[in-house]
């Protein structure tokens, strides 16, 4: 089972292929989205410990305020069991910058479905959609590699794996405890779109 976070509506819940033959679990806060849990992703509380596989969390966490991130992430390592995952993706603030100290804030940096997304979008939210009333798609935090892997590491989690995409975003491979292999997380790299 694998626990999509801020899923958003089903025909936006689409997942990697790694995940085709698994179970989909949508959480999200906006009830229009029909998940399976209306819920702030830093309160999954009625989901039980350790019931999860895996935890897809693709930009969702910068749609919470910064102090709620470790709880979100706290959530993330208590609904895993042991040998569980979280697969979590962000705007890379820092790539970001390029753009903006290069004075290219409302430059399309690339095409989207919902359409051309620039640097001003990957930093406070993709601003069509909010000016639509999606008040929700407003970003409230951001994160360059350092504070995500202290965040993560601050949650609990034993291994974790970071990765700058070149879509100008950061990926993380966080596993719940260290098994003191490499094999299974090396696995999960290769596998998931780190």
């Amino acid at each position: 089972m694998v626990l999509n976070a801020g899923s958003g509506a089903p025909s936006a819940s689409a997942l990697p292929v790694y995940f085709d033959a698994w179970r989909q679990f949508r959480v999200d806060i906006d009830p229009s989205a029909e998940p399976d849990l209306i819920a702030s992703i830093a309160d999954l509380s009625s989901v039980p410990d350790g019931s999860i596989d895996a935890v897809w969390a693709s930009h969702c966490l910068e749609h919470l305020f910064a102090h709620e991130v470790p709880s979100a992430l706290r959530e993330f390592k208590r609904v895993l069991h042991g040998d569980g995952f979280a697969c979590i993706i962000v705007p890379d603030l820092q790539a970001i910058a390029d753009w903006i100290a290069n004075d290219r804030l409302n430059e399309p940096i690339y095409e989207s479905a919902a359409g051309p997304v620039t640097a001003h979008d990957m930093i406070w939210g993709f601003g069509p959609a909010i000016e639509q009333g999606a008040v929700g798609m407003a970003h409230l935090c951001g994160f360059t590699p350092t504070p995500l892997l202290e965040r993560l590491d601050a949650a609990g989690f034993g291994e974790i794996v970071l990765r700058r995409r070149n879509t100008l975003e950061i990926a993380a491979l966080a596993l719940p405890r260290d098994t003191g292999s490499s094999e299974r997380r090396d696995a999960l790299v290769a596998a998931l779109p780190l």
